[in-house]
């Protein structure tokens, strides 16, 4: 199988941090994010990846080659502008048509899930398009898409209710395609694939677009957008199947104190008091810094607790 990662994106609500890497580069205990990423879909039976670059793409490629499990190849499509996610997956249709399914999924988020019963189902339901979706606590702060009896799906969020919704989940960005559906991506280079391109085709009577719903404890699903859900990531990390986050980052000289993540090489001057922290690789932090929930990171600390502008 194919699949694409969705790394293109410029990460406003994680700035500054996103200044000085972009999102999928992000250190989680240590980590770059899109490791945990590469490690799933090596582990789903993925052997052919592609991933979308525009911010910072040299952090991303690195990252990449120095993260992505033997036997997985990864390519790159470079965008001259940003594309949307769907103006994304058009510029990678001739890489993903060559599978039949082919999986998308977004570059910003922790993800554990078992693939198989999504597969089984999209192939035997011959779907064109199957979103994964999640039973989850948070769907009022994230918004849901709303499946009838069938699974088709009948509501995006609030930007479209065609009726009959008996079923609804949140959307994590993962989603199976079949090679025919993306002979019917819209002709042009920016757009949204879920707004302008499965909305479109549902209002038109399109029924092959449908969506399984996971329970929590089959699917899990941590978002990293906000400078808030980055700390909490760090802080309280999801437990992960396919990866032993903590143990690669010991490798690698990160130490964990309490509530505290310290990237190798990082250091912290005379009479420092950190709480609820996360320290980049390499970093000196001065002497004396007292501070709390933030991240200490190209020389200064950022604020990320809930409720701070941009977290």
């Amino acid at each position: 199988m194919r699949a694409m990662i969705q790394a293109a994106g410029l990460g406003s609500r994680l700035r500054p941090l996103t200044h000085l890497l972009p999102k999928a580069a992000l250190p989680v205990r240590g980590v770059p994010l899109v490791a945990c990423t590469l490690a799933w879909l090596h582990r789903e039976g993925v052997r052919e990846v592609v991933v979308n670059l525009f911010h910072l793409p040299e952090a991303i490629r690195e990252a990449v080659e120095q993260e992505r499990p033997r036997g997985l190849a990864v390519r790159f499509s470079p965008e001259p502008e940003p594309l949307g996610t769907g103006g994304a997956i058009r510029r990678a249709r001739e890489f993903l048509a060559a599978s039949d399914p082919s999986l998308i999924v977004a570059g910003d988020m922790l993800l554990d899930l078992e693939l198989g019963p999504a597969l089984a189902r999209h192939r035997e339901r011959g779907d064109a398009v199957t979103l994964v979706l999640r039973d989850d606590h948070r769907a009022a702060r994230f918004g849901t898409i709303g499946l009838d009896g069938a699974g088709r799906v009948r509501r995006i969020a609030r930007r479209l209710d065609l009726g009959g919704e008996v079923q609804r989940g949140l959307y994590p960005s993962v989603r199976l395609v079949a090679a025919r559906a993306l002979e019917t991506l819209p002709d042009r280079d920016v757009f949204v694939d879920l707004d302008d391109w499965l909305a479109p085709r549902l209002r038109a009577g399109a029924d092959d677009v449908r969506g399984i719903v996971l329970d929590p404890e089959r699917c899990v699903w941590e978002p990293v957008g906000t400078r808030a859900e980055y700390l909490g990531v760090n802080l309280r990390p999801p437990a992960l199947s396919y990866l032993d986050v903590d143990a690669r980052g010991r490798a690698r000289g990160v130490r964990f104190e309490a509530d505290l993540v310290i990237g190798a090489g990082a250091k912290l001057g005379a009479g420092v008091q950190l709480q609820r922290a996360v320290v980049w690789d390499g970093e000196q932090v001065p002497d004396g810094l007292h501070a709390r929930d933030g991240v200490f990171a190209g020389g200064a600390f950022h604020p990320c607790a809930e409720g701070e502008p941009g977290a």
